[in-house]
Protein backbone atom coordinates (compact mmCIF):
# COMPACT_ATOMS: atom_id res chain seq x y z
CA UNK A 1 0.00 0.00 0.00
CA UNK A 2 1.34 3.40 -0.94
CA UNK A 3 0.32 6.87 0.20
CA UNK A 4 -3.01 8.13 -1.10
CA UNK A 5 -3.38 10.53 -4.00
CA UNK A 6 -4.60 13.75 -2.36
CA UNK A 7 -6.34 14.81 -5.57
CA UNK A 8 -8.78 11.91 -5.03
CA UNK A 9 -9.64 12.85 -1.42
CA UNK A 10 -11.64 15.85 -0.17
CA UNK A 11 -9.43 18.78 0.82
CA UNK A 12 -10.68 18.76 4.41
CA UNK A 13 -9.01 15.35 4.86
CA UNK A 14 -5.61 16.41 3.54
CA UNK A 15 -4.46 17.62 6.97
CA UNK A 16 -5.20 14.23 8.54
CA UNK A 17 -3.52 12.32 5.72
CA UNK A 18 -0.47 14.58 5.86
CA UNK A 19 0.07 13.93 9.59
CA UNK A 20 0.77 10.26 8.81
CA UNK A 21 4.55 9.83 8.57
CA UNK A 22 4.53 6.28 7.25
CA UNK A 23 4.26 5.60 3.54
CA UNK A 24 2.43 2.32 4.10
CA UNK A 25 -0.99 2.04 5.74
CA UNK A 26 -0.24 -1.24 7.51
CA UNK A 27 2.89 0.29 9.06
CA UNK A 28 0.95 3.39 10.04
CA UNK A 29 -1.67 1.31 11.87
CA UNK A 30 1.06 -0.72 13.60
CA UNK A 31 3.05 2.34 14.70
CA UNK A 32 -0.01 4.07 16.08
CA UNK A 33 -1.05 0.94 17.96
CA UNK A 34 2.22 1.10 19.92
CA UNK A 35 1.66 4.65 21.13
CA UNK A 36 -1.99 5.68 21.30
CA UNK A 37 -3.37 3.43 24.06
CA UNK A 38 -0.28 3.91 26.28
CA UNK A 39 -0.72 7.67 25.77
CA UNK A 40 -4.37 7.49 26.85
CA UNK A 41 -3.51 5.26 29.81
CA UNK A 42 -0.91 7.81 30.94
CA UNK A 43 -3.40 10.68 31.12
CA UNK A 44 -4.16 11.82 34.68
CA UNK A 45 -7.62 10.75 35.85
CA UNK A 46 -8.58 14.35 36.63
CA UNK A 47 -7.94 15.36 33.00
CA UNK A 48 -10.49 12.97 31.50
CA UNK A 49 -13.41 15.35 32.18
CA UNK A 50 -11.39 18.54 31.71
CA UNK A 51 -12.35 21.21 29.14
CA UNK A 52 -9.72 23.75 28.20
CA UNK A 53 -12.46 26.26 27.26
CA UNK A 54 -16.23 26.60 27.34
CA UNK A 55 -18.00 24.50 24.70
CA UNK A 56 -14.89 22.41 24.01
CA UNK A 57 -14.94 18.66 24.37
CA UNK A 58 -13.60 16.84 27.38
CA UNK A 59 -10.97 14.19 26.71
CA UNK A 60 -13.65 11.53 27.26
CA UNK A 61 -15.86 13.22 24.67
CA UNK A 62 -12.88 13.39 22.33
CA UNK A 63 -12.18 9.68 22.76
CA UNK A 64 -15.84 8.90 22.09
CA UNK A 65 -15.60 11.07 18.98
CA UNK A 66 -12.55 9.08 17.83
CA UNK A 67 -14.50 5.84 18.39
CA UNK A 68 -17.51 7.17 16.48
CA UNK A 69 -15.37 8.44 13.60
CA UNK A 70 -13.55 5.10 13.39
CA UNK A 71 -16.90 3.37 12.92
CA UNK A 72 -18.20 5.86 10.37
CA UNK A 73 -15.03 5.94 8.26
CA UNK A 74 -14.55 2.18 8.38
CA UNK A 75 -18.11 1.69 7.21
CA UNK A 76 -17.50 4.10 4.35
CA UNK A 77 -14.37 2.20 3.34
CA UNK A 78 -16.26 -1.11 3.44
CA UNK A 79 -19.08 0.27 1.29
CA UNK A 80 -16.64 1.68 -1.25
CA UNK A 81 -14.56 -1.52 -1.34
CA UNK A 82 -17.72 -3.55 -1.98
CA UNK A 83 -18.69 -1.24 -4.85
CA UNK A 84 -21.81 0.05 -3.11
CA UNK A 85 -22.74 3.13 -5.11
CA UNK A 86 -25.18 4.48 -2.53
CA UNK A 87 -24.16 8.02 -1.50
CA UNK A 88 -23.38 7.93 2.21
CA UNK A 89 -24.51 10.66 4.60
CA UNK A 90 -22.41 13.12 6.56
CA UNK A 91 -22.06 12.84 10.27
CA UNK A 92 -22.04 15.89 12.49
CA UNK A 93 -19.31 15.19 15.03
CA UNK A 94 -20.56 17.92 17.35
CA UNK A 95 -24.08 16.48 17.45
CA UNK A 96 -22.69 12.98 18.00
CA UNK A 97 -20.48 14.25 20.83
CA UNK A 98 -23.35 16.14 22.45
CA UNK A 99 -25.45 12.96 22.51
CA UNK A 100 -22.67 10.48 23.33
CA UNK A 101 -23.16 10.47 27.11
CA UNK A 102 -19.45 9.82 27.39
CA UNK A 103 -19.43 11.33 30.88
CA UNK A 104 -21.34 8.23 32.05
CA UNK A 105 -18.92 5.78 30.49
CA UNK A 106 -16.08 3.96 32.21
CA UNK A 107 -12.67 4.98 30.87
CA UNK A 108 -11.46 1.38 30.74
CA UNK A 109 -14.51 0.35 28.70
CA UNK A 110 -13.86 3.15 26.23
CA UNK A 111 -10.23 2.07 25.82
CA UNK A 112 -11.27 -1.54 25.27
CA UNK A 113 -13.90 -0.50 22.73
CA UNK A 114 -11.38 1.60 20.83
CA UNK A 115 -8.77 -1.19 20.82
CA UNK A 116 -11.28 -3.73 19.50
CA UNK A 117 -12.62 -1.36 16.89
CA UNK A 118 -9.18 -0.28 15.69
CA UNK A 119 -8.02 -3.89 15.41
CA UNK A 120 -11.09 -4.67 13.31
CA UNK A 121 -10.37 -1.65 11.08
CA UNK A 122 -6.74 -2.66 10.68
CA UNK A 123 -7.67 -6.23 9.74
CA UNK A 124 -10.31 -5.01 7.30
CA UNK A 125 -7.86 -2.71 5.53
CA UNK A 126 -5.25 -5.48 5.38
CA UNK A 127 -7.85 -7.72 3.73
CA UNK A 128 -8.41 -5.29 0.86
CA UNK A 129 -6.54 -5.93 -2.37
CA UNK A 130 -5.30 -3.12 -4.62
CA UNK A 131 -8.56 -2.93 -6.55
CA UNK A 132 -10.54 -2.52 -3.32
CA UNK A 133 -8.08 0.05 -1.93
CA UNK A 134 -8.55 2.02 -5.13
CA UNK A 135 -12.36 1.87 -4.98
CA UNK A 136 -14.20 5.17 -4.91
CA UNK A 137 -17.50 6.24 -3.41
CA UNK A 138 -19.41 9.27 -2.24
CA UNK A 139 -19.86 10.38 1.37
CA UNK A 140 -20.90 13.81 2.61
CA UNK A 141 -21.46 14.77 -1.02
CA UNK A 142 -17.77 14.30 -1.86
CA UNK A 143 -15.88 11.62 -3.72
CA UNK A 144 -13.24 9.72 -1.74
CA UNK A 145 -11.52 6.36 -1.92
CA UNK A 146 -10.65 3.49 0.37
CA UNK A 147 -6.88 3.99 0.74
CA UNK A 148 -7.36 7.66 1.63
CA UNK A 149 -9.92 6.71 4.28
CA UNK A 150 -7.40 4.37 5.89
CA UNK A 151 -4.87 7.18 6.15
CA UNK A 152 -7.61 9.48 7.47
CA UNK A 153 -8.26 7.01 10.30
CA UNK A 154 -4.62 7.11 11.40
CA UNK A 155 -4.25 10.86 10.83
CA UNK A 156 -7.45 11.64 12.70
CA UNK A 157 -6.13 9.95 15.85
CA UNK A 158 -2.78 11.76 15.49
CA UNK A 159 -4.61 15.07 15.10
CA UNK A 160 -6.46 14.54 18.39
CA UNK A 161 -3.33 13.39 20.23
CA UNK A 162 -1.71 16.68 19.20
CA UNK A 163 -4.73 18.65 20.44
CA UNK A 164 -4.64 16.85 23.81
CA UNK A 165 -0.92 17.55 24.19
CA UNK A 166 -1.26 21.22 23.21
CA UNK A 167 -4.49 22.20 24.96
CA UNK A 168 -5.28 19.73 27.74
CA UNK A 169 -1.97 18.86 29.38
Amino acid sequence: MTRPDLERAPKYFHGYINTVKENDLTSAFEQQEKSFIPFLESLPVEKRDYRYAENKWTIKEMLQHIIDAERVFSYRALCFARKDETPLPSFDENEYAARSKSEKREWHDMLEEYKSLRKASELMFRSFDNEQLDSTGTASGKSNYVLAIGFVLVGHVSHHVNIIKERYL
